[in-house]
């Protein structure tokens, strides 16, 4: 299987100005690679850095050493030190995150959320709907609140939406913050075969699931985010 993201010697720092210049080293020299169809879960406590790790990967946060070089249109390109143009257009493209939190602009219909990545991608309306529409079936949204913004849902129905436009076009690579976190077991088992979809259809997908059915679900490889020793870390088979 092809490898679709290659991290080597990955680093984040933080310095805390308002507690003396405090520098807290959250990652240290993470190395990892996730093939075609592979799901990476990352393992460790509360605090150990996997949020930060995700955040990183999508360029949210500027890493202070290392690499991380993704496919896209079918080339290598090294994403620490890319333009913000380049950044954009990987996640328009090539880099789904499903985050824990639903950030939308006020007032837009639950609908036209869930449909923005495809039609971003050029799809028509009448196919962006469709897909929108299953999706929101599927994830047990009713239809009397698509026409909704969903800023005033339950904590579940947000996650739901949010899972639904993280899911609505093919990705390449997919970044997932605690996808079942907030749902029921019906719709936690939802989330599972959509990442087994994803998997199948070739997707490389790295997640954090504090839900230990859901991670022996989706797993195939771990990385261990516990900050045992500054040895650099690496990736393990699951077993």
């Amino acid at each position: 299987m092809s490898k679709l993201i290659e991290v080597a010697g990955l680093s984040k720092t933080f310095t805390l100005h308002q507690q003396h210049g405090v520098v807290l080293n959250v990652l240290r020299e993470l190395s990892f690679s996730v093939a075609a169809g592979e799901c990476l879960v990352l393992h460790g406590h509360s605090g150990a850095g996997k949020s930060t790790l995700l955040r990183t990967l999508y360029g949210n946060y500027l890493p202070a050493g290392g690499s991380i070089r993704l496919r896209h249109r079918d080339a290598w390109l090294e994403l620490v030190g890319a333009t913000p143009r380049q950044i954009l257009e990987v996640r328009r493209q090539s880099l789904g995150y499903v985050s824990q939190f639903l950030r939308v602009i006020p007032r837009v219909s639950t609908l036209d959320v869930v449909m923005e990545p495809a039609l971003a991608r050029g799809w028509s309306k009448i196919d962006a709907e469709a897909r929108g529409k299953q999706l929101l079936t599927r994830l047990n949204i009713p239809e009397a609140l698509w026409q909704l913004a969903p800023g005033t849902f339950s904590g579940g129905e947000q996650q739901r939406v949010n899972i639904a436009r993280g899911f609505m076009v093919t990705w390449p690579l997919m970044l997932l913050d605690e996808p079942t976190a907030s749902l029921d077991e019906a719709n936690r088992q939802v989330v599972l075969e959509l990442i087994g979809e994803a998997k199948a259809a070739g997707a490389a997908l790295i997640g954090i699931f504090h839900d230990r059915a859901a991670r022996e679900a989706v797993a195939d490889h771990y990385l261990d985010m516990t900050p045992a020793t500054p040895a650099p870390q690496e990736y393990c088979y699951a077993g």
